[in-house]
C-alpha cells in the first residue's frame, strides 16, 4: 500500500480539512461533498483522512465488518457471537464513475438461485465501505440511479439487494465524501440535499503559499515514506484529539438558545424542509467536542451554518451558492440569548494539534487557472481608450435574458442506447420491461416470464413429471427495459444585428434560459455556437455544466451582420468531434434565430448547404423562429425544412402556450384523419 500524503501537510484548505475531521467526529453529521476547481488537493485531503481514523474492531472472517461488541443480528455472514474481535486500519473505499449497480450494492447469483436453490451473495463497495470511508470522485458524473442508491444508504445505514424475490440487507454505515468540479455539471438540488456539509475550494492567489504547496509535494514524490515520517508527530496528535472528541461527543449539551438560533437561521435563509435544521445541530454539536467543550455556543452555530446551508439554498443550476454573512450575524443576533456559559472557553484549546496547527498543509500543487466563466464568443477589437469598435452594423451590449419558463418537451426521434438521462427513449438497464433476450455476460435483470416459457417444453426430457419446473442456464432470458436517455443539446445561437434591431434579444436570451435549464433537468450535455459580424464562435463546448452555458450568453453581446452558414458549419464541426469522443450520445440541435441569412458571399445557398449537412446526417435538429412583426418571411420555416427538423415559434416553444395547444391539437386531428 502506497504511503498517503500526510493529512497535516496539507497547505490551507481549512473549511475542507474542518468539515472532514466533523465528519470523523461525528459521522452522523452526513458526510461532505467538496465543490472546486482541478488541482485544489481535494483528493489528496480526503484520502489523508482515512489514516487518522483509529482502527475498527471486526468479526474475524465477517465479509460485512461487523462490530464483535454489537455485530449485526441480519448479517449474512451471521449469526456472530458477541467478542472475540480483531482490529483493522479504516478502510477508505473508492466508488469509480462507471461503477454499475452490482458493484455498488452487491450481486445476486441469480442463476443458482434459480437452478440450485442456493442464495450466494457477493458483497459490493458499500460492505466494503462500512464503519470507514466511502469516497466518491467527480459524484456529479455518477449516474442518477447510483447516486439515489448510495445517498440512500448512507441516510438509513443499511443496502438492500433485491431481485425477483431474493432478498439481503446488511450494515453500510459510512463517512461519505463526494468530490465534483462545477463546470463539469451541478448535482440536482434534492440530491445536494443528503450531503450533510459543503465546502467550496480554490487554489491560493498568494505566491507564498503556493510556493510552500510545491515544495512539500515535490518533497512528498521524492520520498513519500521519509516525508510522511517527519508529520508523524502531528498526524498522532490529531488521531488522538478525534478519539478524545468521539469520547466527549455525548456529552455535549445543546441548549435551547442555540436551537432557537439553528431555527432561525434555517427559517431566515428559506431552506426547504428539515434536514438543514439536524445538520446543523449534530455539525454544532461536533464543533463543540472537537474544541474540547460540553456546551455548544454561538460561534459554533455560525460555523455549522457556514458548512450546511450554502448548497441548500441552490433551487436551480442559475444559483450562486454561498451565504449573506452579514445577514446570518445579524440572525444569530436577533436569536443569540448566550446559548453558552457567560466565560466563553477558548473553542481551540489546542491549535497545534488541529488541522489549523503547524502542520497546516499542502496537498496536491493547483496549476494556474485562466479566468472562468468569461465570454469566449465573438468579441470587437478595442479602440484607443479600449471602446469596442464595431463590426458590421452597429454593435451593441448585452443585454440580460427575460424570466425562463417551463418549455415544451423538444426529443430525439428514434431508440438510442446513450446515457441514463431523461429526454429522449433509449433502452437501458432501469425503466420499463419491453421485451426479452438471452444474457450477454451476467444476467442482471431476470425476465421471469420468460425464462419459465422457454424452460416449460422441456419439463418431460429432463424427467420432471409431477408440480415445480427445472430451469437451467439456457432456459435464463434477460429482461430488456426502455427508459430515457440524455442528449448532447446544442444551442447554434444568433447575435446578429437582425435580431437585436427589434430588442428581441431578451426574449431570446430567455428562450434559450429555459432550454439550458430544461436540459439540467433532463441530464443533458449542453454546448452553445453563436454567430454574428465576420464569422461564428464556439462560446461553450459541450459540457454538463448549464450554468457555464447560462454565464456566457447573458455576457453575449449582439450586432453586425448574419454569418448563418458559418454558425451551422461550425456547429456540424462540433459535433463531428464530440461523436468521436462520446458516440453512444446522440445529438439534438437547436437553432436560434429569425432565418435571416446576410453574411458572406452568397448568403443564403451557403446556408442552405450548410443545413443540408445536418440532414444528411441525420441529426435531429429544432429551430426557434424568433422573427415578429406584422410582415413575416418565414425563413426560420424554410430553414428547418433543408435541415430535416421542425420549427416553432418563441410562443409555441412554452409549454403552457395557447398557440402550442393549438398546434398540437391541429398535428394529432390531421395524424388521426
Amino acid at each position: 500500500m502506497s504511503t498517503p500524503f500526510p493529512f497535516t501537510a496539507v497547505v490551507g484548505q481549512d473549511d475542507l480539512r474542518l468539515a472532514l475531521l466533523l465528519n470523523a467526529v461525528s459521522p452522523a453529521v452526513g458526510g461532505v461533498l467538496v465543490r472546486g476547481e482541478k488541482g485544489t488537493a481535494k483528493s489528496t485531503a480526503v484520502r489523508a483522512l482515512s489514516a487518522l481514523l483509529p482502527e475498527v474492531p471486526v468479526v474475524p472472517g465477517c465479509r460485512f465488518s461487523c462490530d464483535p461488541a454489537q455485530p449485526d443480528p441480519a448479517c449474512p455472514d451471521g449469526p456472530h457471537e458477541i467478542g472475540g474481535g480483531v482490529e483493522r486500519p479504516a478502510r477508505m473505499v473508492e466508488l469509480p464513475v462507471g461503477a454499475s449497480e452490482d458493484r455498488l450494492v452487491g450481486a445476486l447469483d441469480i442463476e443458482r438461485a434459480l437452478a440450485e436453490g442456493v442464495k450466494a451473495f457477493e458483497p459490493g463497495l458499500l460492505a466494503d465501505a462500512h464503519r470507514g470511508i466511502l469516497y466518491v470522485d467527480e459524484v456529479n458524473l455518477l449516474h442518477d440511479h447510483l447516486v439515489d442508491l448510495l445517498l440512500d444508504a448512507a441516510a438509513m445505514g443499511a443496502s438492500y439487494v433485491e431481485r425477483e424475490g431474493v432478498s439481503v440487507r446488511h450494515a453500510a454505515r459510512f463517512l461519505l465524501v463526494g468530490t465534483m468540479n462545477p463546470e463539469e455539471g451541478e448535482l440536482r438540488p434534492q440530491l445536494l440535499d443528503r450531503f450533510g456539509l459543503t465546502v467550496e475550494v480554490a487554489a491560493s492567489r498568494e505566491p507564498e503559499q503556493r510556493v510552500e504547496v510545491v515544495r512539500r509535494r515535490l518533497a512528498y514524490d521524492d520520498d513519500p515514506a521519509g516525508f510522511a515520517a517527519r508529520w508523524a508527530d502531528e498526524e498522532a496528535a490529531v488521531r488522538a484529539r478525534i478519539v478524545a472528541a468521539r469520547e466527549l461527543l455525548p456529552s455535549v449539551r445543546l441548549g435551547d438558545g442555540a436551537l432557537r438560533q439553528i431555527a432561525a437561521t434555517c427559517a431566515a435563509f428559506e431552506v426547504d424542509g428539515m434536514r438543514a435544521d439536524i445538520v446543523m445541530a449534530r455539525t454544532a454539536t461536533a464543533l463543540a467536542a472537537w474544541a474540547g467543550r460540553t456546551d455548544v455556543l454561538a460561534e459554533d452555530v455560525r460555523q455549522a451554518a457556514l458548512l450546511a446551508l450554502p448548497h441548500r439554498r441552490r433551487r436551480n443550476p442559475f444559483d450562486a451558492p454561498g451565504l449573506d454573512e452579514d445577514k446570518l450575524d445579524e440572525t444569530l443576533e436577533d436569536f443569540g440569548d448566550s446559548p453558552g456559559p457567560d466565560d466563553d472557553p477558548d473553542p481551540d484549546p489546542d491549535p497545534d494539534s488541529g488541522p489549523d496547527g503547524p502542520g497546516g498543509g499542502g496537498g496536491e500543487p493547483a496549476p494556474e487557472e485562466g479566468p472562468q466563466g468569461g465570454d469566449t464568443g465573438a468579441r470587437p477589437e478595442a479602440g484607443e481608450g479600449g471602446q469596442p469598435q464595431p463590426s458590421g452594423a452597429a454593435e451593441r451590449s448585452a443585454v440580460r435574458a427575460s424570466e425562463p419558463f417551463r418549455t415544451k418537451v423538444l426529443s430525439v426521434p428514434g431508440l438510442g442506447e446513450g446515457v441514463a438521462g431523461r429526454r429522449s427513449r433509449a433502452r437501458t438497464e432501469h425503466g420499463r420491461t419491453t421485451g426479452a433476450r438471452r444474457p450477454r455476460g451476467t444476467l442482471t435483470k431476470l425476465h421471469l416470464a420468460a425464462t419459465v416459457q422457454a424452460a416449460a417444453p422441456h419439463q418431460r426430457a429432463r424427467g420432471r413429471s409431477g408440480p415445480g419446473l427445472v430451469v437451467r442456464r439456457d432456459d435464463l432470458r434477460q429482461a430488456t427495459r426502455e427508459g430515457r436517455e440524455g442528449n448532447l443539446v446544442l444551442f447554434v445561437v444568433d447575435a446578429s444585428g437582425s435580431m437585436a434591431a427589434r430588442q428581441r434579444m431578451s426574449a431570446v436570451k430567455g428562450a434559450v434560459v429555459s432550454l439550458l435549464l430544461d436540459a439540467y433537468q433532463r441530464r443533458d450535455k449542453v454546448g452553445l455556437v453563436t454567430f454574428r459580424g465576420p464569422g461564428a464562435d464556439v462560446a461553450l463546448p459541450p459540457t454538463s455544466s448549464v450554468d457555464a452555458a447560462a454565464a456566457r450568453l447573458e455576457s453575449l453581446p449582439t450586432g453586425g451582420r448574419t454569418p448563418l452558414a458559418a454558425g451551422l458549419l461550425k456547429a456540424h464541426d462540433v459535433l463531428r468531434v464530440e461523436r468521436l469522443r462520446d458516440p453512444a450520445r446522440r445529438a439534438l440541435v437547436v437553432v436560434v434565430t429569425d432565418g435571416r441569412a446576410t453574411g458572406g458571399p452568397e448568403p443564403v445557398a451557403l446556408a442552405s448547404r450548410a443545413a443540408r449537412l445536418f440532414a444528411a446526417d441525420g441529426v435531429a435538429s429544432v429551430v426557434v423562429d424568433c422573427e415578429s412583426g406584422p410582415v413575416r418571411l418565414g425563413l426560420a420555416g424554410q430553414l428547418a425544412g433543408e435541415l430535416g427538423g421542425t420549427a416553432v415559434t418563441l410562443d409555441e416553444l412554452r409549454a403552457d402556450s395557447i398557440a402550442g395547444l393549438v398546434k398540437d391539437v391541429q398535428g394529432t386531428s390531421r395524424r388521426a384523419a
